[in-house]
């Protein structure tokens, strides 16, 4: 893998899936894998295997069904938990074990009432258990975005040194400013003499809604692969945005960081996603959401019918939208009323336009909306004509 590729590791299935009444069944979790595949996303996290019955059968259905990305399976530091992930990767063509432990001070002494050197004998003895079964293991330590920086990177040799392939650096409390999880990622770099043997990846929440600043100052730091999901969807405010990462790399080139998704599936997968989870996507959701491309102030509206780059920093059809909205309301312009009216066959004089705004903007003010029903009737009313192409 070049240096300045990124990884796109997809989580939507399993962190995702852990969203109170987002419940997949095997044959949703499919379609959804297949999509994913066609996205072009590196892996996909399929589940966490030993939770239930249901979570085995998906993942091993998933893996018979898609065969391009690297499949990975949950588990904790247990060995019960890493034999079940295995056995339900078995028909993975490129399986992956994601086995790991707490690494703050509350984890370790409160959660697991255990020892610094206890849990970095744990994280040996699970990524080595893990390697029995697979090539390909991930160590995560969970709640790394609390954990002291020395210790985490005590424990992040460790696990490199007993087989990890990838090392993950979760964000798990949404905490981290992103200043500050660049430098954690930073010094893990500069820290661990045998990081170059595994790749870092970031893992971040958005209780505080910061997980995609601080995935990408993770991987201007070194981090290469980005842990995400669709729609930013996860427990309780979210996990990083797949859709936003994507993005921002590819609308900051200067970054030198590159991805392999095929952007043109970002809404139809958003789409896909919130109807299978039955979970609506906010309509002010960057790059997917219902507004992210509807314009409907007066002078923005002028800018994009002018020139779409004005107000728009990507063009629509990049993320699979058909095109931008101009949305009139009683913050629109004579601009947009023209260029809508245009749109349903009337081709107004200024003059005309100066009688018809007037009279737009008492409607609009009783409205939230001016639908095109509504602006047909007005036009139809007012300039006295109908519309000189069929409506």
């Amino acid at each position: 893998m070049a240096s300045d590729q990124i990884y796109i590791f997809d989580t939507t299935l399993r962190d995702g899936e852990q969203v109170p009444g987002c419940k997949l069944d095997t044959e949703q979790k499919v379609i959804i894998a297949r999509e994913l595949e066609r996205l072009n996303v590196d892996v996909i996290e399929a589940g966490f295997p030993v939770s239930s019955p249901g979570d085995f059968k998906s993942v091993e259905e998933i893996c018979k069904a898609v065969k391009t990305p690297i499949i990975c399976g949950l588990s904790r530091a247990v060995e019960n938990d890493i034999k079940v992930a295995a056995e339900a990767l078995k028909y993975a063509t490129r399986p992956r074990i994601h086995t790991g432990i707490g690494t703050s001070d509350l984890h370790i002494f409160d959660k697991l009432n255990s020892t610094r050197e206890k849990i970095i004998e744990r994280a040996i003895g699970a990524v080595k258990y893990a390697k029995s079964f697979v090539e390909d293991v991930e160590f995560y330590a969970e709640d790394a975005g609390r954990t002291e920086n020395e210790y985490l990177a005590k424990v992040i040799e460790a696990a490199i040194a007993a087989g990890a392939t990838v090392v993950n650096i979760p964000d798990t409390t949404g905490y981290c400013l992103p200043a500050e999880y660049g430098e954690k990622i930073k010094f893990l770099k500069e820290n661990v003499k045998n990081i170059h043997k595994a790749v870092i990846a970031t893992h971040c929440h958005n209780d505080l809604g910061l997980a995609t600043a601080n995935s990408i100052a993770g991987i201007q730091n070194g981090a290469r692969q980005i842990e995400c999901t669709i729609n930013g969807i996860g427990e309780r405010a979210g996990n990083t945005s797949l859709e936003e990462v994507v993005m921002i790399m590819r609308q900051h080139p200067y970054m030198n960081l590159h991805n392999n998704i095929n952007t043109k599936l970002l809404y139809p997968m958003s789409q896909l996603v919130s109807e299978k989870m039955g979970v609506n996507v906010q309509p002010n959701k960057a790059i997917v959401g219902a507004n992210a491309f509807a314009h409907s102030s007066g002078i923005h509206q002028d800018g994009v019918i002018k020139k779409r780059e004005v107000y728009e920093i990507m063009d629509p059809k990049d993320v699979g939208v058909e095109q931008s909205l101009i949305v009139l309301t009683a913050r629109s312009g004579r601009a947009a009323l023209a260029y809508k009216a245009k749109q349903i066959g009337f081709n107004v004089t200024k003059k005309e336009l100066d009688i018809l705004y007037k009279k737009f903007l008492t409607l609009a003010d009783k409205m939230k909306e001016v639908g095109e029903e509504a602006l047909y009737q007005l036009c139809v009313t007012n300039l006295a004509r109908v519309p000189s192409s069929s409506h």
